[in-house]
């Protein structure tokens, strides 16, 4: 057929150009979740996003040089996600895991043997706040659960003492760990980790239940120490007392971790704080090398895969694109190596999908 036409257009032929063709997907064909996410590689929009993010995990876990790390926010553990994640861990797929506190203390309630519920929408929030309930948007979070909670990181605050007597976050999600598996009441993200020695991060580590428990164990600690009738004390003096807890541990702690990894991946679920402080180190080491004087190699991720339905251009870094992220010294970029891919969906709808074709091809290794 005569490519030409009126107007001086020239119809070109993709597969002349290099253009990749696209492929019907057929399910029937498909004899596994691996097999399936890559069909769906090869199709479009989301389904091919999805396709393509698996093809890059399946990558970094191949690569045995890289050391990946996974970001968590939003609800994940409240929405029944967290043995995936400990999977993860458990496989030795995941090296590092930096998280929101929340997420933490909500995936505790589970590991002491505790659950989470289906909201009730004949409820007000009026009456779930007087009966004890927390909602997170379609799941309930009991008080009496994160009461529990505190009785167990309390315990370990009492029996624990961190190096240099200062607790940062990965030095609790240590012990919580030791005692989650001393305790054998159920999974958890902390006792995977424990178990596998791989290192927990909570970069904002007071936005979270578990930063208030460790406030309010040491304001009780400092406060039982004046001897006075501590209902009889102002708020001013109570809340002087203060934690003995550092966070640029963990700072120092995972850009070492960082450094001594010969390669580097970040998986990410969701955005937020997580994301941004586990991608920072590149940034981090840069400016180290030009306002201390030394010389050392600023590390760049290799591979990236982001599950977060933030759109790119409310301009905010949960929903910025690795691309951006080159511009700032965190990625390799493309031309040179790096492999990178972001789903624009809810996890929860595609995280159980992508894992499952992931399991399926580590048990072939």
């Amino acid at each position: 057929m005569n490519s030409d036409c009126p107007g001086h257009r020239h119809l070109h032929d993709g597969r002349s150009d290099g253009l990749v063709p696209l492929e019907p997907i057929n399910v029937q064909k498909a004899n596994s979740f691996a097999e399936l996410l890559h069909a769906m590689s090869k199709t479009a929009f989301g389904g091919r996003q999805l396709g393509e993010a698996f093809e890059v995990l399946s990558e970094m876990t191949r690569d045995k040089s890289c050391k990946v790390v996974m970001t968590l926010s939003g609800a994940m553990t409240v929405a029944k996600q967290g043995q995936i994640f400990c999977e993860l861990i458990d496989r030795g797929i995941v090296d590092c895991v930096v998280a929101t506190g929340a997420l933490m203390a909500h995936g505790l309630t589970e590991s002491i043997g505790l659950t989470h519920y289906r909201y009730d929408p004949t409820k007000s929030d009026e009456t779930l706040f007087e009966q004890g309930y927390n909602r997170i948007y379609d799941t309930l979070e009991m008080e009496s659960n994160l009461n529990n909670v505190e009785v167990v990181v309390r315990k370990v605050l009492n029996d624990s003492q961190p190096e240099d007597g200062v607790w940062s976050s990965a030095r609790l999600c240590r012990a919580l760990g030791a005692e989650l598996d001393r305790l054998d009441e159920g999974p958890g993200i902390l006792r995977s980790a424990y178990q596998r020695n791989v290192p927990v991060f909570i970069p904002a580590f007071s936005d979270s239940e578990i930063g208030l428990d460790v406030s309010t164990w040491a304001m009780k600690n400092a406060l039982a120490k004046t001897g006075k009738d501590l209902a009889s004390l102002e708020s001013e003096e109570v809340l002087q007392a203060i934690a003995p807890f550092n966070p640029f541990y963990d700072l120092q702690e995972y850009a070492r971790f960082i450094q001594a990894s010969e390669t580097v991946g970040i998986f990410t679920i969701g955005g937020g704080v997580p994301r941004n402080w586990a991608q920072q180190v590149g940034p981090y080491i840069d400016i180290t090398n030009a306002r201390v004087g030394t010389d050392l190699t600023a590390p760049r991720f290799k591979y990236g895969v982001r599950i977060c339905p933030e759109p790119v251009h409310w301009g905010g870094l949960s929903g910025c694109t690795y691309s951006e992220g080159v511009s700032w010294g965190k990625f390799v970029p493309p031309q040179e190596g790096g492999r990178f891919a972001e789903v624009y969906c809810d996890a929860t709808a595609v995280l159980p999908l992508l894992s499952k074709g992931l399991f399926e091809t580590f048990d072939k290794k």
